[in-house]
């Protein structure tokens, strides 16, 4: 319940105006004379602040009113101060008003109109108290990052932060790091602040995504191939453990790597040793290795599709991005970096909040491009970012199969609720899918 204080020598406007708060949910603190207000406003948790301009008997001038105006915004600048004027002091209270104070009623006053203003200005209020939160943390964080790159990441969420902080924390650590995540939540952008605060930072940092490559073409990007190695192999091919000797290797979408591979992976973290396919020759080179995946690991190597050992040489230390929908706080910040100096409609941003985006940051920043096209002026609104209820993404969406939905459970480690989201399910409708496949839950 919100604190409105009071402050008039008057006991029958003391009494009106508490009772007309009281019934409409507010905690009236009441007062007579400034020296008592200013205690108050000290030691208490004041949203608002309706002041007299008289004080004394027979005192017309207003000059008590505005010393306690100033003196409340000494004490917290921020504090919303509506003054309770007679005509007479009309003057002074506009003086005041364009020195900070947030509004002026007349007496004999309108209720209505009062408790539009002092609901209007406490809302105002409480947005101003976290603005200023969010800035003195944003300010914190910047204290704690000092000298630190984050490669131009933009986050706002406490979620987020804590990643970060053991990004930086690990980056200085020679340890192979895995970065885990759901497509477009900003693994390589942690991979690359790992990088950009080790002692590697002036060496190479190569990337390669195993998941856009074909199965066959893999080794031959990461070991390098003689010529003639293979069809199409017509010069010999330096590989990305090569190219990034004495640096970084952020290997993304690490799951699909073929066994083969993964074995020879594995020979390279344990040696530093390798062979280009086609060749007998031993190379051996010094790289720090970063992986990505967003896929169950654990759950893979249960099936047989990924090596336990591979995964614990891999997984010295796990860093667990999430995904934009649990990072609600971020979507405003990356609105204002992809869109700067755009204004975001109240209606717009709760949208966006709610909004699961399945494809994380990749969805909103495309969104945001979108919209610098076909919308390159005036408030943003939630019809502006396309946003698809559930329903119209369930329509558009095709009939999950069993190797969907199993996928999906791995992923999620069983959470049927985060699964149902990634399908525009509700979880009974997902449940049915579940028993008609004959998946055990």
């Amino acid at each position: 319940m919100k604190k409105i204080l009071i402050v008039d020598d008057n006991t029958a406007v003391l009494e009106a105006l508490s009772l007309l708060l009281e019934i409409h949910g507010y905690h009236p603190v009441v007062c007579e004379t400034p020296t008592e207000a200013l205690h108050i406003v000290r030691y208490q948790r004041i949203a608002l602040v309706l002041q007299d301009m008289n004080f004394s008997a027979d005192t017309t001038s207003g000059e008590e009113g505005r010393a306690l105006f100033y003196q409340l915004r000494e004490i917290n600048p921020h504090l919303p101060v509506v003054l309770i004027t007679a005509w007479t002091e009309l003057s002074t209270a506009v003086e005041l008003v364009k020195a900070g104070a947030a509004d002026y009623i007349g007496k004999p006053w309108d209720d209505q109109k009062l408790l539009t203003t002092i609901e209007n200005l406490v809302a105002l209020g409480e947005a101003a108290s976290e603005n200023a939160t969010f800035k003195r943390q944003a300010q914190e964080r910047s204290q704690a990052h000092a000298g630190a790159d984050l490669a131009g990441l933009v986050f706002a969420s406490a979620a987020m932060q804590r990643v970060v902080d053991m990004a930086l924390q690990v980056a200085h650590a020679d340890v192979p790091v895995l970065i885990t995540g759901a497509n477009g939540s900003g693994k390589e952008g942690i991979a690359e602040i790992v990088h950009r605060n080790s002692v590697l930072k002036a060496q190479p940092f190569i990337k390669v995504n195993a998941g856009a490559l074909p199965s066959d073409l893999i080794e031959a990007e990461l070991f390098g191939a003689e010529a003639g190695a293979f069809t199409g192999a017509k010069t010999t091919r330096i590989g990305r453990f090569e190219a990034a000797d004495g640096g970084t290797l952020f290997l993304d979408e690490i799951g699909n790597l073929s066994l083969d591979g993964q074995m020879k992976l594995l020979r390279v973290l344990q040696s530093g040793e390798f062979e280009r396919v086609g060749s007998t020759q031993t190379r051996k080179v010094s790289v720090r290795v970063i992986s990505a995946t967003n896929a169950d690991l654990r759950s893979d190597i249960q099936q047989g599709r990924f090596r336990e050992d591979l995964y614990y040489r891999l997984n010295v230390i796990e860093l667990a991005v999430p995904p934009l929908c649990q990072r609600q706080d971020d979507i405003p910040a990356l609105i204002a970096h992809f869109l700067p100096g755009r204004e975001l409609s109240p209606h717009a941003e709760q949208a966006l909040r709610y909004h699961s985006w399945p494809g994380n940051v990749r969805e909103l920043e495309n969104a945001c491009k979108r919209i610098a096209v076909l919308k390159p002026q005036g408030e943003l609104q939630a019809d502006d970012f396309a946003l698809q209820s559930a329903e119209q993404a369930q329509m558009q969406k095709h009939e999950p199969s069993k190797q969907d939905i199993e996928h999906s459970m791995r992923l999620h480690q069983g959470v049927v609720a985060k699964v149902a989201r990634d399908f525009g399910l509700s979880r009974q409708a997902l449940y049915r899918r579940m028993q008609k496949f004959g998946i055990e839950y």
